[in-house]
């Protein structure tokens, strides 16, 4: 005689019951989470909201009137005399809270602030919130005037993140729309991690060894591989680092004379760009007819300290003149077409002024793990302080998780898909023929070239 001989009827249906769902949550976890999941969750949120919101501080005392009943004396007969009548009384008022909307790894929520509420307040109270609601993460994803959205993720999606699709697949196309908006990874709420460049022109690419900075600068070739941009190569520790994806570079820079020749045409190609833009009565190059649209340009520095290391005073001509190209790109290079991606193991105040002014001007910030903390200052503390803490707690157990800041000023945690060093260069090998040559970048799209005496303000 077996056990379930001896089990009655009803709790023989309720192990059953509770296999199912066990095999159905790991089976398909999706589906689970939307059908099963998500309502037992909204539910629960909504009938614990007014002890959260109070346990985290986003309460308000407000008055209102109640109709009380006081005991006043207790006569002699032993029976209690009371007095009813009207008062006003102190209670907490909680954020109204909307109905909660799932998505894949989690939901997301809309609250209307109280008066004298706004939105950083809830950004404050994150991880009091994800440690309440029994999840993973709390990020502010979206605000509005009176509003507020949260998303809250029950799982880290981060802690597995697929390779990139290899680029031999039908599906790694592009469109136009994709044009320098690579996805390079996943974000933690589920969404892709772009690197949009039309909406960030620059963005400064942070970490130590090994914790999967090279990954990232891998993935966003693979990405920009098959699309049509000019990318230039930076690596001064001998070319060792690009040199295997020379075929899909435009040019490839190894000494510092090369990069302050380099950089000198190169404001002379934006000289040019800005005064085709001028002469049709646009703004930059994306309002330009598109026979005349000039090629993006991407500019690729593997190691920013190398560009700004002085051994004796002979170099530091060249440091000067390389840091004030850099600053002059990263000021004017977004309407022209011109974008940075700056790439270093530590960027600190120590590589003198230049680094400083040139990091004022980068608005994407990516950091991974890093060996001391002012290269994460440096990075992420001028932009919302609050960013370090995650930053100093990435695992080394998983590389490619860094920290990402953008246009307004949020920070989240991503990681990069994995991008072997054979599949960047199998990328840089089958769309070799859409790396233009550097002649054809300084002449695409304008039909004339930098007349410095005609224009001498553009070629000073």
């Amino acid at each position: 005689m077996s056990i379930l001989d001896v089990l009655p009827p009803p709790l023989l249906i309720a192990l059953a019951v509770s296999v199912a769902l066990r095999l159905w949550k790991r089976l398909a976890p999706v589906s689970f989470w939307y059908l099963i999941g998500f309502p037992l969750k909204a539910v629960r949120l909504r009938w614990t909201w007014r002890h959260v919101a109070s346990g985290c501080g986003l309460t308000k005392k407000r008055h209102r009137w109640w109709f009380t009943v006081i005991p006043n004396m207790v006569a002699s007969t032993g029976v209690v005399r009371v007095k009813r009548r009207f008062q006003r009384v102190a209670v907490d008022t909680k954020p109204w809270m909307k109905l909660p909307r799932p998505v894949r790894h989690g939901w997301r929520v809309t609250f209307h602030l109280l008066d004298g509420q706004i939105p950083d307040d809830y950004a404050k109270v994150c991880e009091r919130l994800a440690h309440a609601w029994r999840v993973e993460a709390v990020r502010v994803v979206g605000s509005r005037p009176g509003r507020v959205t949260l998303q809250a993720t029950t799982r880290d999606p981060l802690a597995h993140v697929l390779p990139a699709m290899p680029p031999d697949e039908p599906e790694s196309g592009w469109t136009a729309a994709d044009l320098l908006r690579p996805v390079v990874g996943v974000l933690e709420t589920g969404a892709p991690w772009h690197l949009d460049f039309r909406l960030i022109p620059h963005w400064m690419n942070v970490g130590a060894t090994q914790s999967g900075k090279s990954n990232l600068i891998n993935a966003l070739l693979v990405a920009l591989a098959r699309q049509p941009v000019a990318i230039i190569g930076f690596d001064l520790k001998g070319g060792v680092e690009l040199s295997p994806y020379a075929p899909r570079l435009s040019a490839l820079v190894t000494t510092r004379a090369d990069a302050v020749r380099l950089l000198a045409e190169l404001i002379g190609v934006m000289g040019a760009r800005m005064l085709a833009c001028r002469e049709h009565g646009t703004r930059d190059i994306w309002q330009l007819p598109d026979a005349l649209r000039p090629i993006p340009i991407l500019l690729l520095v593997d190691e920013l300290a190398e560009l700004f290391l002085t051994a004796d005073k002979a170099e530091k001509d060249e440091v000067t003149k390389t840091a004030t190209a850099l600053l002059r790109i990263a000021q004017l290079g977004r309407a022209f077409g011109i974008h940075l991606v700056l790439s270093g193991q530590r960027i600190g105040s120590d590589l003198g002024p230049g680094v400083t002014a040139l990091r004022a001007q980068i608005g994407g910030r990516v950091c991974h793990r890093v060996n001391d903390p002012e290269t994460a200052v440096m990075t992420l503390g001028d932009l919302d302080p609050d960013a370090l803490t995650a930053a100093r707690s990435i695992p080394p157990d998983m590389p490619g998780v860094a920290v990402v800041t953008g246009a307004d000023g949020r920070w989240t945690r991503a990681r990069s898909g994995y991008v072997s060093t054979t599949a960047a260069e199998q990328a840089a090998q089958t769309f070799a023929d859409r790396a233009p040559s550097w002649e054809q970048v300084k002449a695409s799209g304008l039909g004339h070239e930098l007349d410095s005496n005609a224009h001498p303000e553009i070629a000073a």
